[in-house]
């Protein structure tokens, strides 16, 4: 039951959506609440993890450092020229590269387990990659998008340890203290995530409701081009390179799928309103691309790769 409306995220999403973008005085007086809520969800993503969760690491060692690469080269660059082909103004800009630069979202974990990849791979590159998040995302966005907006790098970095490092690390510690007693509530941990990501969703289009008239299209344009490339890139770069089926599935989730709601919450702390707009239609697109493409893969056995193939 709870998988079952878990997965009608995009539902739910657009739903609520809706809700503030006719009432927003519903949701508008929140906006102190992203920050709380964004921490609520990183620590339910670190109490679905142990330290042995790392060890692939060091057994999927290429795998994972090509999932990473990919991750912040590919989505932060694509970002930037999709922006400047598109004419964004500064604000709409730093929003967008936002969403290119932070780490890959939880919900590949899902789509990855939905399109027979390989879900242990998947934790541990979203894990890896929200750790580097704290250190690479601050500078990624100073570097593309300091010449548009002044970037608060250090505020930034400060703020990402307290709301991504920290939580994530006590649900790992917790989760491997008392692991009996998190596997109980473990089910639930997903429905909470959701719950504060479409709250996060709906206080962000209830503060731009205005806006979203006006650039609402054009930004989801860019929104479903740059998840696009990104699913397709980290699919066919892993293909090139010789990875099986499975991790290239798994890699292309872990860099088409972004943690999004992170990047709103960035952009509602540190820069306009307008900046966060990318981010909460992304939150809500991503997870309908993923799943339609987890859905196709799904219908179609992950076979080895033709080089693995040979050699074997």
């Amino acid at each position: 039951m709870l998988n079952k409306i878990t997965q009608l995220f995009p539902v739910w999403a657009v739903a609520l959506s809706a809700i503030a973008f006719f009432q927003p005085e519903l949701f508008s007086g929140l906006k102190t609440s992203i920050v709380p809520l964004l921490t609520i969800i990183m620590l339910a993503m670190g109490l679905t993890l142990r330290p042995q969760d790392f060890a692939n690491v060091l057994t999927n060692a290429k795998a994972v450092s090509t999932g990473v690469v990919l991750q912040f080269t590919v989505m932060p660059l694509v970002a930037l020229a999709i922006a400047s082909v598109l004419g964004f103004d500064p604000d709409l800009t730093v929003g967008l590269v936002l969403v290119g630069c932070v780490a890959g979202g939880t919900s590949s974990n899902v789509m990855c387990f939905l399109a027979k990849g390989d879900v242990a791979l998947s934790i541990t590159m979203t894990a890896i990659s929200t750790l580097l998040s704290v250190i690479f995302t601050p500078f990624l966005v100073e570097l593309l998008a300091g010449k548009a907006v002044d970037i608060p790098v250090a505020s930034m970095i400060l703020s990402l340890v307290k709301v991504v490092l920290v939580p994530v690390l006590i649900g790992i510690v917790l989760n491997s203290l008392l692991h009996k007693q998190i596997a109980k509530v473990e089910a639930v941990l997903p429905l909470i995530s959701m719950l504060a990501i479409i709250t996060i969703i709906a206080i962000v289009v209830a503060l731009n409701a205005g806006k979203l008239v006006e650039v609402g299209p054009m930004v989801a344009v860019a929104v479903v081009l740059h998840n696009s490339i990104g699913l397709g890139a980290g699919y066919l770069i892993s293909k090139k390179l010789g990875f099986e089926e499975k991790t290239c599935r798994t890699i292309a989730f872990e860099v088409g799928l972004q943690n999004s709601g992170l990047a709103t919450a960035l952009a509602m702390k540190f820069f306009a309103p307008t900046a966060a707009i990318a981010g909460t239609i992304f939150s809500v697109w991503h997870n309908i691309s993923g799943s339609l493409l987890a859905g196709f893969w799904s219908k179609r056995q992950a076979q080895p790769s033709a080089k693995l193939a040979s050699e074997a």
